[in-house]
């Protein structure tokens, strides 16, 4: 069965739009995105038809980092202490899809609560979703809690045999401490040496599966591009409480190497403008700027679960890279096909291209105007099917 999306512009890519557009979706998968004449003329008669005259179609969002154990409130390490977490993950899940995300990356639960999310959603209407599992840390390290601690080499690969056996896409490890886990190591801290996390990355070879690392440390950010991850996360460079070191060889060797950053900031980053002041901020923040002038890819995500980073406003994550002075058509790129290459993913999603999943987004207006309009979805495909 055809779906035909017509609209007043397609962005195929976000480089490319295209005016008085359309959409052909055919068993889940793109077969036409472009001028509406070229593409009403291959669908078949029967087709279901949606039209937007004032409308944007563009790529489903992504949001690389979410923790759907964590309900975004200030009580949240109470309350995923407290007891069952499915059906609340689930709702994240399902609200995160009518914000206009249709590719989604967990990176740390317990008792692989991502895989049982992803299962229970088996023909149903939901986000692509990628997960982890328990994230490797060190005893009494940050986010222990998960229940991933390991104090060996043995320890380390048995940990992610475990996370492949029971699904994950991806390994998540703990390569500095957080600020979330009274006791553990301070963010700027490194828990594992560059020789530690090339046994992770060597074993999650192993598994067919890339090295997620959490770090906030500018020692372990270089330990862990050293040792071969495929994604940084957070990626502060930090040396102290608001002390910062950018390493210009470290981020060299990732854009050489193909490692990508993920910020990790949600709409929480006005809040820290004016808490911290502009110049502050511009230390902390200016970092994504300078990564994407040395070439490093960046993706989008929000640590979604966190108290504040909630799991419906991709935008408000999004106004932090308009803030520092990107493009909005760079924007759209890290939120779409920038982070579905640096997820593996640049041949399944990320464009509106034939053959690529249909995961479309229609809102209202024009993103390349005004990122706004990115709150005002009018439709939302993942996969072929409609939210």
């Amino acid at each position: 069965m055809d779906t035909l999306i017509t609209a007043g512009r397609v962005l195929p890519r976000p480089s490319a739009p295209v005016g008085d557009g359309a959409v052909l979706v055919r068993d889940g998968v793109i077969v036409a995105a472009g001028p509406r004449a070229d593409v009403v003329a291959r669908a078949a008669p029967d087709a279901t038809r949606h039209d937007f005259p004032t409308g944007t179609a563009l790529a489903g969002l992504f949001n690389v980092h979410v923790h759907l154990a964590f309900d975004a409130s200030r009580e949240m390490l109470a309350h995923f202490q407290a007891g069952d977490l499915l059906e609340g993950a689930r709702s994240r899940l399902s609200s995160m899809l009518r914000s206009g995300v249709t590719t989604v990356r967990d990176l740390g639960d317990r008792d692989h609560l991502g895989a049982a999310v992803r299962r229970s959603f088996d023909g149903s209407v939901a986000p692509r979703l990628l997960v982890s599992g328990p994230p490797i840390t060190v005893p009494d390290g940050h986010c222990h809690f998960f229940g991933g601690s390991v104090a060996s080499d043995g320890e380390i690969r048995a940990l992610i045999d475990a996370n492949a056996a029971a699904g994950a896409d991806v390994i998540k490890v703990m390569a500095s401490g957080g600020q979330i886990t009274e006791g553990g190591a301070d963010m700027w801290e490194s828990q594992f040496d560059a020789r530690q996390l090339s046994v992770v990355v060597a074993h999650a070879a192993s598994h067919g599966l890339p090295v997620a690392a959490h770090a906030h440390g500018a020692d372990a950010i270089e330990a862990a591009v050293s040792a071969g991850v495929s994604t940084v996360e957070h990626c502060s460079f930090l040396t102290g409480p608001r002390e910062f070191d950018r390493r210009e060889p470290v981020a060299k060797r990732m854009a050489a190497d193909g490692i990508s950053a993920c910020s990790t900031s949600s709409r929480n980053w006005r809040v820290i403008v004016e808490k911290l002041g502009d110049d502050v901020a511009q230390a902390m923040y200016g970092r994504l700027p300078w990564l994407e002038e040395h070439g490093v890819r960046l993706l989008a995500g929000t640590d979604a679960g966190l108290p504040g980073s909630v799991f419906d406003d991709p935008v408000g994550a999004l106004e932090l890279y308009e803030w520092l002075g990107f493009p909005r058509r760079r924007i759209l790129e890290i939120a779409t096909c920038d982070s579905a290459a640096g997820l593996g993913l640049a041949d399944v999603t990320g464009r509106l291209e034939p053959g690529l999943a249909a995961d479309v987004l229609v809102v209202e207006g024009d993103p390349l105007a005004s990122l706004a309009a990115l709150r005002n979805p009018l439709l939302v495909l993942t996969q072929g099917r409609e939210a």
